[in-house]
């Protein structure tokens, strides 16, 4: 990884986390930082606010039934296609990428089950970050905002409600990981941390009219997303 200031921006609305690593003073990588500044991979943008960048995000598509597609009745044997098609959805292509930009789209949000190629000490199988990270290009390379999340992902995260401990630590793994990825990208790049969740049914239902047990689901959420921003602070 580069060396420089790395700045992390969160914003509680599904949560983003914007990351990436500034460049070095000399002539030649101030020239290279020109170029960069040009390029939605590595463009980082001081003079910007996270409520300026969540407005240029513009107008989003997702890339639903993709890459956060589940279930035990899909034969792991293909690797992350077999996941990646299992619900319907055709392999993503980078042509497919530039038509939603042709369109007028200005952000795409790739949802992702990080669960389905996962060791069981929590370690993400190689071949899915890739393949994550090589649809992040592609939305990037075509002028757009990407936002990589953890969707719903067989619904592990409902657990936090009665096994806080074991669920903050896969939690905790899985965003080590893919932010150490995505480390060095602009803010044009978005991590999404929590999608679909955070109500937690057995505290509240958010289909019942009632607010019985709503802030106590709500302090869940709000007790996870600090203690793992302070943790990565940490490091």
């Amino acid at each position: 990884m580069r060396n420089g200031k790395k700045v992390v921006s969160l914003l509680l609305a599904g949560v983003l986390a914007v990351l990436s690593c500034s460049c070095g003073n000399s002539s030649k990588e101030e020239n290279s930082k020109k170029e960069a500044d040009s390029n939605p991979r590595t463009e980082m943008r001081d003079d910007m606010t996270t409520s300026q960048i969540v407005e240029e995000m513009g107008l989003g598509i997702n890339l639903g039934n993709t890459l956060e597609a589940c279930g035990d009745w899909i034969d792991s044997s293909g690797g992350v296609n077999s996941y990646e098609t299992a619900w319907g959805s055709p392999t993503i292509t980078e042509d497919m990428i530039a038509g939603y930009a042709a369109a007028g789209f200005d952000s795409v949000r790739i949802p992702v089950a990080w669960s389905n190629l996962m060791a069981e000490d929590y370690t993400i199988a190689p071949e899915l970050l890739d393949r994550v990270e090589t649809v992040a290009q592609y939305v990037l390379d075509n002028g757009m905002y990407a936002v990589v999340n953890l969707h719903w992902d067989n619904g592990w995260i409902a657990g936090f409600s009665t096994d806080y401990d074991t669920c903050m630590e896969k939690y905790t793994c899985i965003w080590e990981q893919v932010t150490e990825r995505f480390a060095d990208y602009g803010d044009h790049l978005i991590l999404e941390s929590m999608n679909e969740e955070g109500c937690f049914d057995d505290l509240w239902n958010r289909y019942s009219g009632s607010d019985d047990g709503k802030a106590e689901a709500y302090g869940i959420v709000k007790e996870t997303l600090n203690k793992s921003t302070v943790e990565k602070a940490n490091r």
